[in-house]
C-alpha cells in the first residue's frame, strides 16, 4: 500500500485546484528533507505537477517555487527545468513582471537552474511580454541585468531585491554566448554590461559581491577584450578588482601613487573584503588579466603588485595566500625581449585555446 506521503504526492495532480494546494501545503516541508526524494517519483511526474502549480496564484505558487528551488540541487531536476523552454520564459517573465510578489523566489529558482549547461536556451527566448516601463531593451539578459541594477534594496519591485541574479549571471557568463554577452557593447543602452556590476564588488550584500566576482573572473577568459576591460574610458575594471582587497595597510608615497586614482588616499580605516572566497576570486581575475603581455604591463604601470604584497601579508588564508603567490610570480617574471603592443590583441586560436586551458585550473 502507499504510503501517506506518496499518497500526498499523488495528489499534486488532481484535477480540483483545493485538493493539489492542500496536499502541496502538506508536502513543501519535505523537500529540505532526506524524504524529499518523494518528489522523484514516477519519472519526477511531480516535478511536471509542481511547474503547472507554479503559474497559480501567488500565494499558491510560493510553496511549489519553493519546492522547485529546493529539488533543483538534483542535476536531473535541474535539465528538466532548464530543457524547457516554456517553463524557463515562465520564470525570466515572472522575474521582470512589476510587482511580482515572488520575484526573489523565481531568482533564486533560475540562479540554481542556470548550473545546468541548458540554461543557453536562455539565449533562444524572445523578451517577456509583461514589459516593465523600467525595462527598456527587447534582450533576456539586458532586462535581467537591468532589474538586478536598477531593483537593489527594492527600488524597483517592493517584494524583490534580485540578489540571487547574481549567480544566475555567474554560472551563464560560464559559457562562451554567456561570457560574450557580458564584455559586449550592448546597442540600446551603448553600455558594456559587464561594467555595470562592477560598483557591486564593493557593496554592503555579500551574496552580490559574491555572484558578480564569479562573473567578472568568467567575463575574463574573453581574452581578447581585455584592453578593453582595462581601458580607463571604457569600463576601468582594474579599481573595482583591486578596491575589496584593499586593506588599511598603508603603501609608500611611490607605491600609492603608482595606483589607479580611485585608490590613491584612501582613508585609514578602509576594510578590505572580508569572505576569503571572494578575495580569492578576485586575484584570480587579475592572474586572469596577467595572461596577456598587455595585462601584465598595464598591472605594472598601475601599481598592483603592492597592493597584493600587502594582501599576502595580512591574509592567513591559504588559499588566498596561494594565489596571490601565483600572481606574484607572473607579474614579477622577466618578458620576453618582444615590446608590448598598444593595439587590440591579435591571439590565434591556438594560442587562445593553450591559454585558457592553463587558466582553467583556477
Amino acid at each position: 500500500m502507499p504510503s501517506e506521503l506518496e499518497e500526498l504526492v499523488e495528489f499534486l495532480h488532481s484535477p480540483q485546484a483545493m485538493i493539489r494546494n492542500i496536499a502541496l501545503q502538506h508536502l513543501v516541508g519535505y523537500s529540505t528533507t532526506p524524504q524529499k526524494t518523494i518528489f522523484l517519483s514516477d519519472n519526477c511526474r511531480p516535478i511536471k505537477d509542481l511547474k503547472t502549480i507554479a503559474r497559480d496564484t501567488p500565494k499558491i505558487a510560493k510553496d511549489a517555487l519553493t519546492v522547485l528551488a529546493n529539488m533543483s540541487e538534483f542535476v536531473k531536476i535541474r535539465a528538466i527545468l532548464a530543457e524547457d523552454l516554456g517553463f524557463l520564459e515562465f520564470v525570466i517573465t515572472s522575474i521582470t513582471k512589476p510587482q511580482e510578489p515572488n520575484a526573489d523566489l523565481f531568482c533564486i529558482l533560475l540562479a540554481n537552474i542556470a548550473k545546468d549547461n541548458a540554461i543557453s536556451n536562455i539565449f533562444k527566448l524572445k523578451a517577456s511580454k509583461n514589459r516593465n516601463e523600467h525595462l527598456k531593451s527587447d534582450n533576456i539578459l539586458d532586462q535581467l541585468m537591468d532589474c538586478f541594477v536598477k531593483g537593489a534594496e527594492k527600488k524597483l519591485n517592493k517584494y524583490a531585491t534580485f540578489d540571487y541574479l547574481a549567480f544566475a549571471f555567474a554560472d551563464i557568463s560560464r559559457l562562451p554566448e554567456g561570457r560574450k554577452y557580458f564584455v559586449t557593447e550592448q546597442e540600446y543602452d551603448g553600455v558594456v554590461p559587464l561594467s555595470k556590476l562592477l560598483v557591486f564588488t564593493e557593496y554592503n550584500n555579500a551574496l552580490r559581491r559574491a555572484g558578480v566576482a564569479s562573473t567578472i573572473k568568467n567575463s575574463l577568459f574573453e581574452l581578447p577584450e581585455h584592453i578593453t576591460l582595462l581601458d580607463k574610458d571604457r569600463v576601468n575594471i582594474l579599481p573595482y578588482l583591486l578596491l575589496p582587497l584593499a586593506g588599511p595597510e598603508e603603501l609608500s608615497e611611490d607605491e600609492m601613487f603608482e595606483l589607479p586614482d580611485e585608490l590613491q588616499l584612501l582613508p585609514p580605516d578602509k576594510q578590505r573584503e572580508d569572505d576569503h572566497e571572494i578575495l580569492r576570486v578576485h586575484v584570480e581575475s587579475l592572474v586572469l588579466l596577467g595572461s596577456t603581455r598587455y595585462g601584465r604591463d598595464f598591472m605594472r604601470n598601475n601599481g598592483v603588485y603592492p597592493l597584493v604584497r600587502e594582501l599576502h601579508l595580512a591574509i592567513e588564508n591559504d588559499d588566498v595566500r596561494e594565489i596571490c603567490e601565483r600572481f606574484v610570480q607572473l607579474i614579477m617574471a622577466d618578458e620576453p625581449g618582444e615590446a608590448a603592443t598598444n593595439q587590440r590583441l591579435q591571439i590565434t586560436e591556438a594560442a587562445e585555446e593553450e591559454e585558457v586551458s592553463a587558466l582553467e585550473a583556477l
